[in-house]
């Protein structure tokens, strides 16, 4: 089979947070890791969105220029993805000049057909700012919710899609004026003439997740309306028709042209420029796109529209769209800063464990929120308790009795059920991957990591061992087989873990490149290296203490706040008094040298001068500071913070910085008035 993968294209406005990986991310790279396993050709692809008012409301506010943006967030988001294991065949991006060439040949052929015509329409103008205002720009009351923040485009609070028109008393997001209406003339779809026949088309995907369907049918019982595809702006993809210089093609038409950008990318980087074809050419080639329910209509009405009328591409297969993971019962925002960031949770947590907890939790049919405790549980008694517990107390037995994995003898009717139990999970497994049931797919592989303890406290190997060691032997050797089965099990889910499990193994070359059914093997008897332990048990205290400087709220060693209330101090916060601030050893420091944390991205390992003596500091400022700006300044640090080991660096104070949005800024000391390092904070 040959399987294209579409994935959501994220906003390069901001870093990717956990909602991100719950709705889109991680579901695809656990079915692109199958189907390669399995033999299957596999193209998956996605990229980071790099127009739209998201990207030029962001620019506005650091005062920057939109490339400016974009270029940062993609970089940092591409290593973000990199560090989590999602193993892109490209991941492209909008700003590109080769995706803006397959957007002009894809407007084109759809306008000289006759689905794209041009027209006027009333939009939104503000005689302050002087501009037209798109959907992003404008601010009200939602019609739905009553929430007095909504977009636009859309209300964060309730999560339904908006128009300009349906906000209630609408002001300019920039500076505040009632705007007016105006005509202004755009390029429109003509969507409405393609609704009998995406119809027919819904119809026949009875495979689809109910609310996928649901959603879909709603938007097509509504009746479609031809959409406009252009905006009043000056940053995007140009429109390819002389006399329009001014506007750019709207972000919801452009981006998802990138599934097919990002393909004859990836061709022409293989030296093939047709190898593209294939998947979007042939129909038996399934496509398959993840996303979050927000962009349901975008993949199942409008792409498939655009794809009907160039009437020579494959339609999507299945659009397997995931609910909202939640954070404290609200979405996740990267706007209103309602987060928590991948990078951070990676460098304090590491990649299986994020990978664990969002397959167990994964927000397939509704949503799913996520809280501490839950995941701290998850982890310790499930991924260390279970799964890490039966692979190491069998490998490490194994050794220190038989140096590695011993031959079998006649098995038991124990030792052929406990294989029997293994074939149906591998099963079991293989079919929820399919079926894109990824949480059941993740259970199969924990119950019989289940029934692997189990087995070994009814076959007792270590009693065995005293008094029939053959029959011990047999019952290591079939535990082995079990872990065999699970190193192939684990590696769409956990591939870092499956890796480090397939070499202890003495597997040859990566698991991920070994063929899917080749888990259910025997397991020939051999030598095996010392087993390390595959997870640590998460201490609570370690992980959530002495974050030193780290830069975004919801990182893991700060969770994130749920803003102010109305005395202006922080909700959760409590009041404290003098006696509180007298505990805390403010000094001015000066920084005497920074460089490079040697096992974290985000970190800096900096020496200070606290007066009478220089402390290591580790601080998440790389992305604001470069060390250049940072050697010399005096700076506020708390000197009396309980040290923390921070990837393997002590960190011996805290930098004390201020926050606001994407900007940090460290406190400095004012240099028109010098103090020295020591010197105290009042």
């Amino acid at each position: 089979m040959r399987y294209f993968i579409g994935v959501a294209w994220p906003y390069a406005n901001g870093y990717l947070h956990l909602g991100h990986v719950a709705g889109s991310l991680l579901a695809p790279d656990i079915f692109a890791r199958y189907h390669r396993m399995n033999g299957d050709e596999v193209l998956m692809v996605s990229g980071s969105d790099e127009h739209g008012t998201p990207i030029t409301l962001r620019a506005e506010t650091e005062g920057v220029e939109p490339q400016e943006i974009v270029d940062r967030y993609h970089a940092a988001n591409s290593r973000a993805l990199e560090d989590l294991g999602i193993s892109f065949d490209l991941y492209f991006r909008t700003s590109h000049p080769n995706h803006a060439r397959v957007v002009h040949e894809v407007f084109l052929r759809l306008l000289e057909a006759g689905h794209i015509y041009s027209g006027t329409t009333e939009t939104f103008y503000c005689h302050e700012c002087r501009r037209f205002l798109p959907d992003r720009y404008l601010r009200g009351t939602c019609p739905h919710c009553g929430d007095e923040d909504a977009r636009g485009d859309q209300c964060d609070s309730c999560g339904r899609a908006l128009s300009p028109d349906e906000l209630i008393s609408p002001v300019c997001r920039r500076c505040g004026a009632v705007p007016e209406m105006r005509e202004s003339e755009h390029f429109f779809l003509r969507l409405s003439a393609f609704e009998e026949r995406l119809r027919g088309y819904v119809g026949s995907m009875t495979h689809w997740k109910r609310n996928v369907r649901a959603f879909t049918l709603n938007w097509l019982d509504s009746g479609l309306r031809d959409r406009p595809i252009t905006r009043d702006l000056d940053w995007g993809v140009g429109i390819p028709v002389a006399g329009y210089d001014e506007k750019r093609i709207y972000v919801w038409f452009e981006a998802v042209i990138g599934y097919l950008s990002a393909s004859r990318e990836w061709a022409r980087r293989t030296g093939n420029g047709d190898a593209w074809r294939p998947f979007w050419t042939d129909p038996a080639t399934r496509h398959y796109y993840f996303l979050g329910k927000d962009n349901i209509p975008f993949h199942t009405i409008i792409w498939p529209s655009m794809l009907m009328g160039l009437g020579d591409l494959d339609l999507p297969y299945d659009v397997p769209a995931n609910e909202y993971l939640t954070l404290g019962g609200e979405q996740f925002s990267k706007s209103r800063r309602h987060a928590i960031w991948v990078t951070c949770f990676l460098e304090t947590f590491g990649p299986d464990a994020l990978r664990y907890y969002l397959s167990v939790n994964m927000p397939e049919k509704r949503d799913a929120d996520f809280t501490w405790d839950d995941f701290l549980s998850k982890i310790n008694n499930e991924l260390v308790g279970t799964l890490g517990n039966f692979i190491n107390r069998t490998l490490t037995f194994a050794h220190n009795n038989f140096g590695g994995v011993p031959p079998s003898g006649e098995p038991h009717e124990e030792d052929r059920r406990m294989l029997a139990r293994t074939e149906e999970a591998y099963e079991a497994t293989a079919r929820a991957i399919e079926e894109c049931r990824f949480k059941d797919g993740m259970r199969e592989v924990m119950a019989l990591a289940q029934e692997g303890n189990r087995y070994l406290m009814v076959r007792e190997p270590w009693r065995l061992i005293r008094s029939d060691r053959d029959e011990a032997a047999t019952v290591v050797h079939t535990a082995c087989r079990v872990i065999r089965a699970l190193s192939h099990l684990m590696a769409p889910y956990l591939p870092h873990a499956a890796e480090r499990l397939h070499e202890m193994l003495g597997g040859e070359g990566s698991v991920h490149d070994r063929p899917w059914g080749e888990g259910l093997e025997d397991l020939p008897p051999g030598e095996l290296p010392a087993p390390s332990i595959l997870f640590e048990k998460i201490d609570i205290e370690r992980a959530f203490g002495g974050a030193a400087g780290e830069d975004e709220p919801g990182a893991p060693e700060r969770p994130p706040g749920k803003g102010t209330d109305d005395t202006g101090t922080r909700e959760g916060t409590e009041m404290v008094d003098i006696d509180d601030l007298k505990r805390l050893d403010l000094r001015i420091g000066e920084i005497l040298s920074v460089e490079d944390h040697p096992d974290a991205d985000r970190l800096y390992v900096m020496r200070v001068d606290i007066g009478g003596e220089v402390r290591t500091v580790v601080a998440g400022l790389k992305p604001y500071y470069s060390p250049d700006e940072m050697v010399g300044k005096r700076v506020a640090i708390v000197a009396n913070m309980k040290p923390a080991n921070l990837r393997g660096v002590l960190s011996e104070g805290m930098l004390l910085a201020a926050e606001e949005g994407d900007v940090v800024s460290l406190l400095i000391a004012d240099p028109d008035r010098p103090v020295g390092p020591g010197a105290g904070v009042r």
